[in-house]
């Protein structure tokens, strides 16, 4: 049975959930974010102004680090907030930290489960990758540029830069000291290189970050990714990462020990049907069994394995809450 949680006031552009589902943000038009928590039934708790204009996207800061987002407004700017207050009566937002570019506009931007270090990933519109790590764990405007590079599997070379519409990030869910970093990128860019889905881990023997596979077949290169999505693993002996392109939605296994070339080894295991026109977002459950698709046809779509590794829609949802 479903219910309203909470109406959004106009000129909602996104809205992102925080780690534990207990709040959620929302960027507008007009540059400005709403919180909404649970403890008042989903109403709005505060609002404040991020930019002159609009927000395009919202990303929230691992709770480790409190209650913080990182905002990606339309001109590409990136800002950091954190809500700061003794009590529930005097909460306010403050600006921790503003990413300048003056070359290129940030696209997507990720973070990583803390370990020793909380990293940020941040993909631009001229195909650069820039990595940046957290100096003061109780400072969250103390970061430092730890790498950048271009998302092509051949670093030796020279690619031009590219026109980016889009990026998308996703790091690896596992947790523990032991686990090497590791994230998914891909863009929608009008350079095929920069395109298709790659894994990218930290050698900590050379300090560098490196292509550890590419989510693609030779003929499905030039394809443009337009979400991707790393699923949550609860005992199963690889990972599971949902690509979307203008092909459908394709479903991939990666084992992470790595051949003797240092490369992951990967299965494309079924291509889903996907959207109507293209695939906006994907996103999966905690249990990583379940994955949900948004695209330009309206529909929010939900999809699953059964216990024969066939995956199949299980279920279909209009925006305004209609079932299929």
């Amino acid at each position: 049975m479903e219910r309203e949680l909470a109406t959004l006031g106009k000129g909602a552009q996104c809205c992102s959930w925080n780690y534990c589902g207990q709040r959620f943000a929302v960027g507008y038009d007009d540059g400005s974010v709403a919180v909404h928590d649970s403890d008042s039934s989903f109403s709005r708790s505060s609002k404040f102004k991020v930019h002159a204009d609009g927000i395009m996207n919202i990303v929230w800061i691992p709770p480790e680090f409190g209650d913080a987002i990182a905002c990606i407004c339309i001109d590409g700017t990136l800002s950091l907030w954190e809500e700061v207050g003794e009590d529930a009566h005097s909460v306010s937002w403050k600006q921790c930290k503003v990413f300048e570019s003056s070359t290129s506009r940030v696209l997507d931007v990720q973070f990583g489960l803390p370990t020793r270090y909380l990293k940020m990933v941040a993909a631009y519109s001229d195909g650069l990758v820039k990595v940046y790590e957290l100096l003061d764990l109780l400072e969250l405007n103390k970061w430092q540029l730890q790498a950048e590079f271009q998302n092509v599997v051949d670093s030796v070379s020279i690619f031009g830069k590219p026109t980016c519409i889009t990026a998308s990030v996703a790091w690896s869910p596992r947790r523990g000291e032991s686990q090497q970093s590791r994230f998914a990128l891909g863009f929608n860019s009008d350079l095929s290189q920069f395109n298709s889905c790659k894994i990218w881990e930290f050698e900590e023997a050379h300090q560098r970050w490196v292509p550890a596979a590419e989510l693609a077949f030779p003929a499905d290169t030039d394809d443009r990714v337009h979400a991707l999505a790393w699923a949550p693993n609860i005992g199963r002996p690889f990972e599971v990462i949902a690509v979307a392109s203008c092909k459908g939605i394709a479903i991939w296994h990666v084992w992470l020990n790595s051949g003797t070339d240092g490369r992951l080894s990967t299965e494309k295991v079924v291509l889903l049907s996907g959207h109507d026109n293209e695939t906006w977002q994907l996103e999966w459950d905690v249990s990583g069994m379940t994955l949900a698709s948004t695209g330009g046809d309206g529909l929010v779509r939900l999809w699953q394995s059964n216990l024969n590794g066939v995956w199949q829609e299980q279920a279909s949802l209009d925006c305004s809450g209609g079932q299929q």
